[in-house]
């Protein structure tokens, strides 16, 4: 399975913030943003990633990520010229894709649970598509799902003024190889865009979508406003302090997942030296803690 990180956009709930940089490259307290969303796919097992960023921004997401070798991973990149929908993400990544099965992240969304990438590892042999519902209180902002008492979907909108339900669809989508077909026969929503809401229901009509609530010990943060920024900042910080740990730090899960060895985990410690990163990494092999994801 390959995995696609949309960090485009123009950021415009965050002006001035963003207006000289890509929302996905601020920080979410210690770390760029984009850092949590990679960190979910590779937790989930996904190696080979796509992220789709502005024309502005593109050479500033290269010279943060690089190729990948040194966390066992490939990164390519590709541009959104213009924000035209998340479901444009699989026509610009259609060659990137190689008729692959594939997860879709939004850039700004952040996933942190105990045993999520285990979880998540379930959805990458995914026939159809599988998506998922998280409870809360204000869905209008998101697209929402309607279940039947038996726990059947019934529909899927996209920001609705009446929602249906209080579960609203997070960021993260994991499709088959077909995905590519159905993005393109999506056509242009009212606000001119080609809506993800629309690919799910084309694989609901088609009877091959499954929806996943998300357990209540998982987190789903959605970077997309100042305060929800800051919250998620908080957050982080939050759980690292009193844990004594680093959520989503790509070096620990490159290493968890084997992908890289102790030497290299060394190597890449050193290379941030004396900061609160590098002695996280060099406390990781001092430790000998087992590589559990």
């Amino acid at each position: 399975m390959h995995g696609i990180v949309l960090a485009g956009g123009t950021g415009s709930r965050l002006w001035p913030i963003t207006r000289g940089v890509s929302k996905q490259l601020l920080h979410v307290y210690d770390k760029p943003m984009v850092h949590y969303p990679i960190a979910t796919l590779m937790a989930a097992g996904i190696r080979k990633i796509l992220i789709i960023t502005t024309p502005e921004d593109h050479d500033a997401y290269k010279r943060l990520l690089g190729r990948g070798e040194e966390l066992g991973v490939e990164f390519h990149f590709k541009i959104q010229d213009k924000p035209r929908g998340l479901a444009e993400a699989f026509l610009i990544g259609e060659k990137f894709l190689e008729e692959q099965k594939c997860a879709l992240i939004l850039g700004d969304n952040i996933f942190h649970g105990s045993g999520l990438g285990r979880q998540l590892m379930d959805y990458t042999n995914v026939e159809g598509a599988h998506i998922f519902a998280y409870r809360v209180a204000d869905p209008s902002q998101y697209g929402v799902v309607e279940f039947s008492d038996s726990g059947d979907v019934l529909s899927i909108q996209e920001k609705p003024e009446m929602p249906k339900s209080n579960f609203a669809v997070p960021g993260l989508y994991f499709y088959d190889q077909n995905v590519v077909e159905f993005a393109k026969s999506v056509l242009p929503s009212a606000r001119g865009e080609l809506e993800i809401t629309s690919v799910n229901n084309a694989y609901l009509e088609a009877n091959n979508l499954r929806v996943s609530v998300l357990p209540r010990g998982t987190a789903w943060l959605d970077t997309g406003t100042v305060q929800a920024l800051h919250d998620a900042s908080s957050y982080i910080k939050i759980l690292e302090d009193r844990q004594g740990t680093k959520v989503s730090c790509l070096e620990e899960v490159a290493w968890r997942q084997g992908w890289i060895t102790d030497d290299q985990l060394s190597s890449l410690a050193i290379a941030y030296g004396a900061s609160p990163f590098g002695k996280f990494l060099v406390s990781l092999l001092e430790d000998g803690n087992e590589r559990e994801k």
